[in-house]
């Protein structure tokens, strides 16, 4: 994840109806660790990372721009991660990405969590060019679902990594209107 030239702006929290996604914290690197080195989760993302790689990974991770801790707001329990790069690597536009605990998945929390992460992108992170995009494997159907329920559009597809990959956009006019910018309920800037 790149560093932003408005880092005015971070930390920063986001809250949905059961979520809370904050910077990264010391206490949440096991299940972040946990995200990375699981077989099912890793599926679609290059296998589990492992060795020097996951360790270079846990003590990078916290506080870094854009690096959300996803979790429930009934216990506070870590569930997943959902990452804003302002810089990514396509054409330097926006990039959300994101991975939840499989126990989690199919209840609802992914989509949750990337509405806020986008919706905040596009509000406080985007300036240049007002759109987030996010990449996946063609065969992960339940990430391209994800992504079309939030209003994203498939905008091209490739192949990297021995795989077809599609890439997926938004804009602020994507997003349903509940979720347009300056309405993610912001709860602190520290």
């Amino acid at each position: 994840m790149s560093s932003s030239p408005r880092a005015d702006f971070w930390p920063v929290s986001l809250s949905t109806d059961r979520l809370l996604l904050r910077p990264i914290e010391r206490a949440d690197v096991a299940a972040i660790s946990r995200l990375w080195t699981d077989g099912e989760v890793r599926r679609y993302l290059g296998g589990p990372v492992a060795g020097q790689a996951l360790r270079a990974r846990e003590q990078a991770c916290i506080g870094v721009f854009g690096a959300f801790s996803v979790a429930l707001t009934t216990d506070m329990s870590v569930v997943g991660l959902v990452s804003v790069d302002p810089r990514s690597r396509w054409d330097e536009r926006t990039e959300v990405s994101y991975q939840l605990l499989p126990e989690h998945w199919g209840c609802g929390y992914g989509r949750e969590a990337v509405v806020a992460a986008v919706s905040w992108a596009l509000d406080e992170v985007t300036s240049e060019r007002p759109e987030v995009v996010a990449v996946t494997q063609k065969a992960n159907d339940r990430s391209r679902r994800l992504l079309e329920s939030v209003g994203m559009r498939m905008i091209d597809s490739f192949v990297e990594w021995d795989a077809q990959q599609v890439m997926y956009s938004i804009d602020r006019g994507g997003l349903p209107a509940r979720h347009r910018p300056g309405q993610c309920p912001i709860l602190s800037s520290q």
